[in-house]
């Protein structure tokens, strides 16, 4: 319990001065944000989740302490326990036939990603007013005022673009598109640490279960009546509600892409020319992302509906949902 205690509360101050180095502004800084959530996965991945409870809780208090109470609320809630959660449930197992242990699916914690994102996007808009109407104030005044460039300057309404739209018109724009933007970024930024953290666990021999094939990940069939539920929501649900599911569809499509992408890598196997497919695939999301994201999302959507991976590939041997 001692090595529980001592490694939690290194890994939340450090998360902790991580998630606040942003407040420096600087390109470096904002990328070290990116991976606040990092020491709270690897701690309680490797040193069982309750490891990680004692993160959060440390990595909050100090968050509170050196900032105030709305910080320490906002790294719990859009650090610490999404962090947490997501590692326990990488460690759920249950005994399976001949001794062996059935893992939690791949594909449900990527479904689980999403849910998170989506909801972390909710907490903070909630976290910039009471009111959906005082959301869109103040999103709107950050809007006008980053449009402006200058700080206290809202852009003026009846500014027109060069293609002729008015500023106004460009600035609702915006607004309606930052939770789904927001959600569906952070479906890799979560992706991205909890796979980096079980890297770094499993080099020391500490990750309980064995290394997983990332690309025969499966999203769960709920996944796909979600974003379409949620796509459906956003257009006719108003305020918070309509919020979370424009978030929701943000996130699943990501989560989708991510499931392409997985499919391109299992599609790909034992091909001669693997290598240079993959790094054209990779090149192209890096360079044209907003344009190849909505293909890779259809990919992951088609391999949904026909399982290409089973028509084309080496087979998906599909895991038994742990919570049934």
């Amino acid at each position: 319990m001692t090595t529980i205690l001592a490694i939690g509360t290194g890994a939340g101050l450090v998360s902790a001065l991580l998630f606040a180095v942003v407040i420096t502004g600087s390109p470096l800084a904002v990328l070290l944000s990116y991976i606040a959530p990092l020491p709270v996965l690897i701690a309680a991945l490797g040193w069982n989740h309750r490891a990680g409870i004692v993160a959060t809780a440390a990595g909050a208090l100090a968050t509170a302490f050196a900032f105030s109470l709305t910080a320490g609320v906002t790294f719990a809630l859009g650090v610490g326990i999404p962090a947490w959660w997501l590692a326990y449930l990488a460690l759920l197992g249950r005994p399976a036939s001949a001794g062996e242990v059935e893992w939690y699916p791949l594909g449900r914690l990527l479904g689980w990603i999403a849910a998170v994102a989506a909801l972390v996007t909710l907490a903070g808009a909630l976290a910039l007013g009471g009111s959906y109407d005082s959301y869109l104030s103040t999103m709107r005044q950050a809007v006008e005022t980053i449009l402006s460039g200058r700080p206290g300057a809202p852009a003026s309404g009846t500014t027109e673009l060069p293609g002729g739209m008015p500023m106004a018109d460009l600035v609702r724009i915006i607004v309606a598109l930052v939770p789904i933007m927001t959600a569906a970024s952070l479906v890799p930024m979560l992706a991205a640490n909890l796979w980096l953290a079980a890297k770094v666990v499993s080099v020391s021999g500490r990750l309980p279960r064995p290394w997983p094939s990332i690309p025969d990940l499966a999203l769960p069939r709920e996944a796909l009546p979600a974003l379409a539920v949620s796509i459906v929501a956003a257009l006719v649900a108003d305020g918070f509600p309509a919020l979370f599911a424009q978030a929701l569809a943000g996130a699943l499509s990501t989560a989708f892409a991510l499931q392409g992408l997985a499919t391109v890598h299992a599609l790909t196997r034992g091909k001669t020319s693997r290598g240079a497919l993959l790094g054209a695939v990779y090149l192209l999301v890096v360079v044209f992302l907003v344009w190849v994201l909505p293909l890779l999302a259809l990919g992951g959507i088609a391999e949904a509906l026909f399982r290409l991976r089973e028509r084309w590939g080496e087979g998906l041997p599909r895991s038994r949902d742990l919570t049934s």
